[in-house]
């Protein structure tokens, strides 16, 4: 798993690390993870990205695996999607790239927007699997979204979400390594058995429900949309479509330049269907460079 690349622990400022890797040559793109995976997650996309010619930065988010879980408040503040991609921008910038693509799924795709609206000028391209924007979701949360994602407002609630898990991890998160590949499944496991990750974890949540989607819902008020390329990419037997109907009409309304791609797996996709993922991610780097 991840041959050839170099694993660290970076400083991204205010006293956060982060843990991850990085390898190949070319331009730079940055992928981040989701809930409740690390950058292993990422394992059989990395070497073929790497063939195609891509140097590839994977970190595990704040909170999350072997990173910084700094210190909360009661706004959560410190777990915002903000406060994550700027630990994403300034990683990039110690390792020498002022300007990169950045992919994220699941929760990471929240980070990935927030970093193409926060730091326009390092974006270049930006791709955001199985989402949509936190303010569009929170706008649209009937009864029918409620049963189907209360985890979203479980998770928000103080302590008993961490009593729940911690309770027994490997049966609420469940995983499998054959399907998830044997090191990305104990670099998994290790975390979601981790009481300070599991912590941090839903920490992220309760910034979705507050700060997240204030900064979302400032951004549609004042007209701010993504300059960059857009990839909305999401998983053919996950309930994206049927959540939402149109992915592509909610996403005209944040970003200038939308394209598309539909990937035929469940929702980690970066497992399950990682040759098809790299091809339409290559497809549309490629398309996107200057």
């Amino acid at each position: 798993m991840f041959e050839d690349f170099t694993e660290w622990r970076r400083d991204v400022g205010s006293g956060v690390l982060l843990h991850g890797r990085s390898g190949g040559n070319g331009p730079p793109v940055l992928l981040l993870h989701g809930h409740p995976r690390t950058h292993t997650t990422w394992h059989r996309v990395t070497p073929l990205l790497v063939d195609a010619g891509y140097s590839v930065v994977c970190p595990d988010l704040r909170g999350y695996g072997q990173s910084s879980k700094p210190p909360t408040t009661p706004d959560h503040a410190p777990y915002s999607k903000r406060a994550m991609a700027a630990d994403g921008v300034s990683l990039m910038r110690g390792l020498g790239h002022a300007r990169f693509a950045v992919v994220g799924h699941d929760r990471g795709s929240y980070v990935a927007m927030r970093m193409a609206l926060d730091s326009p000028d390092s974006v270049k391209a930006l791709a955001v699997l199985d989402c949509v924007p936190i303010g569009e979701a929170l706008a649209r949360a009937d009864a029918t979204f409620a049963a189907a994602w209360w985890h979203w407002f479980f998770f928000a609630q103080p302590e008993k979400p961490e009593r729940a898990i911690l309770a027994d991890p490997d049966r609420w998160y469940g995983g499998d390594p054959d399907h998830m590949g044997i090191e990305n499944y104990r670099d998994y496991r290790r975390a979601i058995h981790d009481p300070a990750t599991v912590r941090a974890m839903l920490e992220d949540y309760r910034a979705g429900l507050g700060v997240d989607r204030e900064a979302d819902d400032a951004d549609q008020a004042a007209g701010h949309r993504i300059s960059c390329p857009t990839l909305v990419a999401w998983s053919a037997r996950d309930d994206l479509e049927m959540r939402y109907g149109d992915v592509l009409d909610i996403w005209r309304r944040w970003a200038v330049d939308v394209r598309s791609a539909v990937i035929d797996s469940g929702h980690h996709m970066a497992e399950e269907a990682p040759e098809q993922l790299a091809g339409e991610l290559v497809r549309f780097l490629s398309a996107s460079a200057p």
